[in-house]
């Protein structure tokens, strides 16, 4: 179905089993994206690639950059990988995914709560207690603790695919440290460089006051007795993958970016070391995960943490966003609930819905995973960043029987689910130099403060950039496109 005049999107082939968000089965353009495909069919291969080298070249200068691990090595530094062509969503179809991570939110803050409270939930036999009292990520230091507000999860990164029948399903909850929202901003401002009269034509929401809805949302969460918080954002220090996120979050909040060993505890009070002398400390925004925040509490060989800062914390004399603990809930093992957990405390039918998921625990699910790994995507219910997952129609017999053989050895650490058919877009592949469809999915992020919600009118649509590949997380090779939401 090639089709080649001069236009540089004229040579893009359809595929037929995935859902395209550019164009429909007979290869018109969708109507939200026809303004968009006039556009880019009216530059040559030639203008498009000076305009991706410039942008290639603000992301090296403003060092838009994210580290990949390998073992025994030091990280390798890259650009972020970013695809000049846009990703639409009209408005009607964005309310729908806002009101559904708003819901989805509020659900698993109240969820939270009540496990480490009264475990109501959990007596109504509606999620198993072993599933909750086995994870890591359950800390017996939040127990009978509430957080400011009741705040649990300040800040989320919901994960959504949409599947080959053009609905939307929600892949995971992001609920510890989610990261990604810098590279929204700083794409944001390359693509309005880059195609400005676009932006004007189609009206497309601003997304640019993230950083001031993320600094109100912390101020509102404040101790009590503090009428003016001092806010800081904590991070592991600049060879983590994130950094760049770090600095450039506290840059546009106004506050200090500082780590671990700029701070300390004394009489259950935190202060941040200053040449003027301590400054104590009211809000922390950490980047830092719950098992290094305090080395007395948690992990005792910890260089990134502050000995002290939990009990300044259940004090009530600093509030951390996220609360530590909050990692339960987005467990791969109790997404499976989140449905029943929305139902339990809200009393609404979920508006997004969950990918089917089977458990490897429970003795006929795991039995049934085990007799089709071939068909199914197996996960670890405690990775990010798309480690340790198979996606079972690429695995050879040996692999599947190594699988297997994990899954046996330790069927709580694993979920599987059907490969999900994630819709694919136009994206421009610098070997070919055509465009080609490749699969993406959606990271909203919801803010949650003192009687606020706010969800970023848009997020992080990563591409998986490998022709076939269904991971599209960076440190898999993946990159990302601007999202526009359209007014």
């Amino acid at each position: 179905m090639k089709n080649h005049t001069n236009g540089i999107l004229d040579s893009y082939t359809l595929g037929n089993t995935h859902y395209d968000e550019v164009y429909t089965g007979s290869k018109q353009p969708r109507n939200h994206y026809t303004s968009m495909v006039e556009r880019f069919n009216q530059l040559s291969l030639k203008d498009f690639e000076r305009i991706n080298n410039e942008v290639k070249t603000a992301f090296l200068n403003q060092g838009i950059t994210f580290a990949v691990y390998a073992e025994d090595k030091k990280p390798d530094e890259r650009i972020f990988p970013f695809d000049l062509f846009p990703r639409i969503i009209p408005n009607e179809e964005w309310i729908h995914l806002e009101n559904g991570v708003i819901q989805r939110n509020r659900a698993i803050n109240l969820f939270l709560h009540d496990i480490y409270h009264q475990k109501k939930i959990l007596k109504d036999k509606v999620v198993p207690a072993d599933l909750i009292f086995s994870s890591k990520n359950y800390l017996k230091e939040m127990v009978d603790f509430t957080p400011e507000a009741g705040i649990y999860t300040h800040i989320s990164g919901t994960d959504l695919i949409k599947h080959t029948n053009g609905q939307y399903y929600i892949l995971e909850d992001n609920l510890r440290c989610p990261s990604g929202v810098s590279y929204v901003l700083s794409n944001r401002v390359a693509l309005k460089k880059s195609l400005f009269d676009l932006f004007d034509k189609l009206k497309t929401k601003a997304i640019y006051h993230y950083p001031e809805h993320l600094l109100e949302m912390l101020k509102s969460v404040k101790p009590k007795n503090v009428d003016n918080p001092t806010i800081v954002v904590v991070t592991p220090g600049m060879y983590n993958s994130a950094y760049f996120e770090h600095s450039f979050l506290a840059q546009k909040m106004g506050v200090q970016l500082v780590e671990g060993r700029d701070l300390f505890v004394e009489k259950d009070f935190v202060y941040m070391k200053t040449i003027y002398g301590p400054i104590k400390v009211d809000v922390i925004y950490r980047r830092v995960d719950d098992e290094f925040i305090d080395p007395l509490c948690f992990r005792k060989d910890s260089m990134l943490g502050v000995a002290g800062l939990m009990n300044a914390y259940r004090a009530g004399n600093v509030t951390l966003a996220n609360a530590p603990g909050t990692g339960v809930a987005d467990d791969k093992a109790v997404y499976h609930y989140v449905p029943d957990i929305i139902k339990y405390y809200l009393n609404e039918t979920p508006i997004l819905n969950n990918v089917e998921t089977f458990h490897c625990e429970k003795e006929s699910e795991g039995k049934y995973v085990l007799d089709n790994i071939d068909k199914l995507v197996v996960k670890p219910v405690d990775e990010s960043g798309g480690y340790g997952i198979t996606i079972g129609n690429r695995l050879t017999k040996a692999e599947i029987e190594e699988v297997k053989v994990r899954i046996k050895s330790n069927p709580r650490k694993y979920i599987a689910q059907p490969i999900m058919s994630l819709s694919v877009h136009a994206t421009f592949i610098e070997e070919s130099k055509e465009f080609e469809p490749r699969h993406i999915d959606l990271r909203t992020f919801c803010l949650m403060g003192k009687d606020s919600e706010y969800v970023l009118k848009g997020g992080l649509t990563r591409v998986a950039l490998k022709k076939g590949n269904l991971i599209v997380n960076s440190s898999q090779g993946g990159g990302s496109k601007d999202t526009w939401v359209l007014d």
